[in-house]
């Protein structure tokens, strides 16, 4: 099975990373301020998310840390994907708002599925935790951060002269 080094260039794996690491984060800074501002334990959430995933270690110690290592790892396995299915192949040549509208739509995909589909059957207490409003806006600012990642991700000089060929349109540059 071929790695994501032997056909993605450099540039979009740092893209990749950033993207990943500041939709997860962005999920992270909302939900700390919505348990801020109601009786919901942070460390709750995150416990959840591990009971997710690993069920026989929710009630540990670390499960709070695991919780958020498992955030991440979804956050960047997520950019990962609309990376390589999206962006690469369709969105980055059409534009910030294809970027922004198809990260927006993927990830309200995954905001149905997950509590539509996953969630209930695998851990009911994750679904209950919050109301559905603020999962889903959880779900579409890490839309945002992601897709301002890729967008405004620095890229070689070819990448950038393809993107804004004459007059910002997005042409070859020939």
């Amino acid at each position: 099975m071929p790695s994501i080094h032997a056909n993605v260039p450099s540039a979009t794996r740092r893209a990749i990373l950033h993207a990943g690491l500041a939709g997860a984060l962005a999920e992270v800074v909302w939900i700390a301020l919505f348990c801020a501002a109601t009786p919901l334990s942070g460390s709750e959430v995150l416990r959840q998310i591990t009971a997710s995933i690993f069920p026989a270690a929710a009630g540990s110690a670390y499960a709070p840390a695991l919780g958020l290592t498992i955030h991440f790892i979804l956050g960047l396995a997520v950019a990962t994907a609309f990376a390589l299915l999206v962006w690469r192949p369709w969105a980055r040549a059409r534009g910030v708002a294809a970027t922004f509208a198809t990260a927006l739509l993927a990830l309200g995909l995954i905001w149905t599925v997950n509590f539509f589909v996953l969630l209930p059957a695998i851990n009911p207490l994750f679904v209950a935790l919050m109301p559905y409003g603020v999962t889903l806006l959880s779900k579409l600012l890490f839309a945002v951060a992601m897709a301002a990642a890729f967008e405004y991700a620095p890229r070689p000089a070819a990448s950038r002269d393809f993107a804004h060929g004459m007059g910002g349109a997005r042409v070859p540059h020939g």
